[in-house]
């Protein structure tokens, strides 16, 4: 029910004159949250590191803003919990939508994926999309990504119009 709303609150946004031309999104690299045991006695695994831009690639086909410009600002910051600076950004390129993600791994099995929406022109949180998955690997990952892209981000009523 919450989701089918959000759904009909995108497809309004959307139908809006601000979104008389094409809608470009700013795209920013997912970020990792582990909150495991292994994370916080190892640290940061070059394996999930790889996987996080491997799925903010797979995310970002035909969806694109270029955001060479602010990338090492958004680097610089935790976009999770900056007060908006993802919105700031995204505006600085030009873009409707910023579009951030992050992956928090709870332990070395359970992960979880989640994709935020905001409107550039308001700063409002337009949709907010989770999926859980099992299994730390190449495979997982990007399976869990296009789940999301198929059934919440590009699906009617939840997502990003067609």
């Amino acid at each position: 029910m919450v989701m089918r709303s959000l759904g009909l609150a995108i497809a309004l946004f959307l139908s809006s004159p601000v979104a008389a031309e094409p809608l470009k999104a700013a795209i920013f690299d997912f970020e990792l949250l582990d909150t495991s045991l292994q994370g916080e006695m190892k640290g940061p695994q070059a394996d999930e590191q790889r996987r996080l831009k491997d799925v903010t690639d797979q995310l970002r086909k035909g969806l694109i803003a270029d955001i060479s410009s602010v990338n090492a600002a958004a680097h610089a910051s935790n976009l999770q919990s900056c007060g908006g600076c993802d919105v700031d950004l995204a505006r600085q390129v030009g873009a409707d939508l910023a579009i951030t993600g992050v992956v928090q791994k709870v332990s070395a099995l359970i992960l979880n994926m989640n994709i935020y929406l905001r409107d550039t022109h308001s700063g409002q949180l337009i949709t907010g999309m989770s999926a859980d998955f099992r299994g730390n690997t190449d495979e997982s990952w990007s399976r869990t990504m296009s789940y999301l892209l198929r059934n919440r981000l590009l699906a009617p009523n939840y997502g990003l119009p067609h």
